[in-house]
């Protein structure tokens, strides 16, 4: 029988989602292998986290804050080492301007409206190091991108998920999924709705998106929204999954993903664009 959930706030009714979610992820604890992270560059935004097993499902995903309920979630799922997709920049060498990775980047993708966000040091949120970069160094994660993941070694690698989308969905652009003026609720529920579409059509079955039961909870969350902030629920969570996913291919299907950038200057791992 559905609990009632009648004068029960739309934002009680998700933490209670996650609750019940966590609770049939406890089988599944500490069997984690990828890691995707959709970054805030301060901790006072939120954070996507999911995590894959090594054969690919996706056994947890949640929205947290700080570094410490980042960490917690790594010990939760990961008793070992671990390949992690970072949508944040991990290395920032350059005091202004953009990153040679993200001008390379742009002139490959920017016909796509799926160019990055420069990133330097003027920024006060990277100023002292980039959050993504300080927390792989905390956890003693590789950042060498030319160097292979190894199930002896903890890698973590900066995604960026617009191109990436754009190459492995074939898209002729982004898909305007994120909360924008002029984005009314109806058009954004739509993104989501391609984006879930998308998702499934393309790793659906490496994720086993089917079985999992916080993935549809997601679903249902696009679909009950009654304005965008819902939808802002779980954008960050559905990134983190995409990151994952990446991380997966970093690992397993190599070839299909570039480097933009290398290790001293920055880098950012993402598919080929589409052929035009």
């Amino acid at each position: 029988m559905r609990a009632d959930t009648s004068g029960v706030s739309f934002m009680q009714q998700l933490d209670d989602m996650a609750t019940t979610v966590k609770a049939e992820e406890v089988s599944v604890a500490l069997d984690g292998r990828y890691l995707g992270i959709d970054l805030a560059w301060a901790d006072r935004n939120r954070t996507g986290v999911a995590v894959l097993a090594w054969s690919g499902q996706l056994l947890s995903s949640r929205t947290v804050m700080s570094d410490k309920h980042i960490l917690d979630f790594i010990d939760e799922h990961c008793s070992g080492p671990v390949v992690a997709a970072v949508d944040a920049p991990l290395i920032v060498p350059n005091e202004g301007g953009q990153r040679d990775c993200e001008g390379e980047l742009a002139r490959d993708f920017g016909r796509f409206q799926a160019g990055p966000y420069p990133a330097n040091r003027r920024n006060p949120a990277l100023a002292r190091g980039p959050r993504g970069g300080l927390l792989a160094e905390r956890l003693g994660w590789a950042l060498d991108p030319s160097v292979r993941p190894s199930p002896l070694v903890s890698q973590a690698i900066e995604v960026y998920p617009h191109p990436a989308m754009v190459s492995l969905f074939g898209l002729r652009t982004v898909v305007p999924y994120k909360a924008r003026p002029g984005r009314t609720l109806l058009e954004l529920q739509r993104a989501y709705r391609d984006l879930v579409r998308y998702f499934e059509d393309h790793f659906g079955s490496t994720l086993e998106l089917d079985s999992s039961i916080r993935w549809h909870e997601i679903r249902r969350v696009i679909e009950q929204a009654s304005r965008p902030f819902d939808l802002r629920a779980v954008e960050d969570e559905i990134d983190a999954i995409f990151c994952a996913y990446l991380a997966w291919m970093w690992d397993n299907e190599p070839d299909r993903l570039r480097v933009y950038g290398d290790v001293e200057r920055g880098y950012i791992v993402t598919p080929a664009p589409p052929e035009q």
